[in-house]
């Protein structure tokens, strides 16, 4: 699971960190600069050790704190995973053994780094998107295991109201040791880089995937408008907004608003076309499946203005449509 969801997080800001963490023009013309500089290419070629190295003598400033927690978490990235520590003694009968650590010693060393690096400069982007992304699979992995909890509890407690006398509800597990990992610290991270960076699209577009994977729809859809805005004359970050707003937030006219938007930069697209008239289809559907007629033939209507091809699946569903609405206003006998 944790494997996925780096994935998914290094394709979001690939080829987007070197822009983020760019260094100031001659920042590089200086011994502490150009050890940074080398440091960050290290880092880049996968070869952490060296670029740590290479840091050793520059200032602990925000940005060689943050290369240093880049390096620590490279190097955690080939890390076995953590093991549960040793028994001292047998455990009581019907005891769980202990759990691994959440944690590998690198990424806690990384995440120190970090934090190290935001109490130095709060508005450097890099850094706070950096700790997200380390926190962020960490978050999901104890998000899922508390809503499996949950549903075990929520199980086990039908069990115990079905008999009587039966013995009352355990309490609620300790807080997982370490790192505060929680989905709310992780949200406040990328925030807070959106807020240091105007104009970069990578801690926007990591909100989002975090966002939508923690169901938190609020801050992903705040997160969508803020891509909007980054990128106005852009018609791809108004399809995927109109695409979260109907297939996730159930809001279709929404998203026939802001595939309108996309229209205008790109008119001749079908794709997008087609996504209209698939919303203005499954109203009419819906208002045929109430017997409202007159509304149902009003969004065929609509549709009609995106469907240019009678043999695409929209031209062929509204063929469906219009053939059913017509058999349904037929009069008896006819």
């Amino acid at each position: 699971m944790r494997a996925r969801w780096l994935i998914v997080l290094a394709l979001g800001s690939s080829g987007c960190e070197r822009r983020a963490s760019a260094p100031p023009p001659g920042a590089e013309a200086t011994p502490a600069g150009r050890a940074i500089e080398e440091a960050r290419t290290l880092i880049d070629q996968g070869q952490p050790d060296a670029a740590l190295a290479k840091l050793e003598g520059a200032p602990a400033d925000a940005e060689a704190l943050y290369l240093q927690g880049r390096a620590w978490a490279k190097k955690a990235e080939s890390a076995p995973l953590p093991t549960p520590p040793p028994l001292a003694a047998p455990l009581p009968a019907g005891a769980a053994p202990p759990a691994a650590p959440d944690f590998k010693p690198e990424e806690l060393r990384a995440l120190e780094l970090y934090e190290k690096s935001t109490a130095a400069r709060p508005t450097y982007a890099p850094a706070q998107i950096a700790l997200a992304e380390l926190l962020a699979p960490h978050a999901i992995e104890r998000l899922e295991r508390e809503r499996e909890r949950q549903v075990a509890a929520a199980l086990a407690a039908r069990k115990r109201s079905r008999r009587r006398g039966s013995a009352p509800a355990p309490p609620p597990p300790p807080p997982p040791e370490g790192p505060d990992a929680s989905v709310d610290r992780v949200v406040q991270a990328y925030r807070q880089a959106i807020q240091a960076d105007a104009g970069s699209r990578v801690a926007v577009e990591g909100l989002i995937a975090f966002a939508v994977r923690a169901g938190r729809l609020e801050e992903a859809d705040s997160a969508y408008q803020e891509l909007v805005r980054r990128d106005k004359e852009n018609p791809e970050p108004l399809i995927r907004y109109g695409d979260f707003l109907v297939g996730t937030r159930k809001n279709p006219q929404g998203a026939i608003a802001l595939y309108s938007q996309a229209l205008i930069w790109q008119p001749d697209d079908d794709g997008t076309k087609g996504k209209i008239a698939d919303i203005y289809l499954e109203m009419a559907r819906e208002h045929l499946a109430q017997d409202e007629w007159a509304s149902a033939e009003a969004r065929l209507r609509e549709a009609q203005r995106y469907v240019s091809d009678k043999s695409s699946p929209q031209g062929l569903k509204m063929q469906d449509l219009r053939a059913e609405l017509a058999q349904i206003r037929r009069p008896v006998g006819k």
